[in-house]
């Protein structure tokens, strides 16, 4: 798969990152679609919605390039809620209080359109957070980094010490998990 080419529907400097792991440039085009979840939408089918219709949001615009589209939704599950990006830090340190002490999911969907039509695959991964004292989440919150991150936190970063294990993917847990992205890649 080196130097293949594609457009990516993401603006994540993360997707980016993991993306040149693979050898993979990528022009940038985030899909601008409303990501409300649906009332009583299972976790995983909500993030395999929304990566689809990113792809197919961009291919609607940009299809006729002929490079393939990749769209990735990640969401953070504990049992049946959906805890996306926090909208403030009231909501972040909801979130991340809830989610200290917990074994929780997370759901990455990764889709990709070219010729027509859309392959998505998901990745769940299964993370244990210790318990983090207020007082740590309120100083994570006032640096900013949990702001644009599902759950309101990222593993790759300051995050990263309170998790414990992890089952699964660690790239999934950053947004897009490398296995299945090569997968749907090399699939054309």
């Amino acid at each position: 798969m080196s130097q293949q080419k594609i457009i990516l529907a993401s603006r994540s400097p993360r997707r980016v990152e993991l993306l040149a792991q693979l050898g993979v440039q990528c022009e940038i085009l985030p899909a601008d679609i409303d990501e409300s979840n649906l009332p009583g939408e299972d976790p995983a089918l909500y993030v395999q919605r929304l990566a689809s219709a990113k792809a197919l949001a961009i291919a609607a615009t940009h299809g006729e390039q002929g490079l393939p589209i990749l769209a990735a939704d990640t969401t953070v599950a504990l049992g049946l809620d959906i805890l996306g990006k926090p909208a403030d830090a009231s909501e972040a340190l909801d979130m991340l209080s809830r989610l200290s002490g917990s074994v929780h999911l997370v759901h990455t969907a990764v889709a990709v359109y070219c010729a027509g039509e859309v392959r998505c695959l998901l990745n769940t991964t299964e993370v244990e957070m210790m318990q983090v004292p207020q007082a740590v989440l309120q100083d994570y919150i006032a640096s900013g980094e949990p702001m644009d991150k599902a759950g309101a936190y990222g593993i790759q970063g300051r995050a990263g010490a309170w998790i414990v294990r992890i089952a699964g993917s660690y790239s999934g847990v950053m947004g897009l998990p490398l296995h299945e992205t090569a997968q749907l890649l090399h699939a054309w």
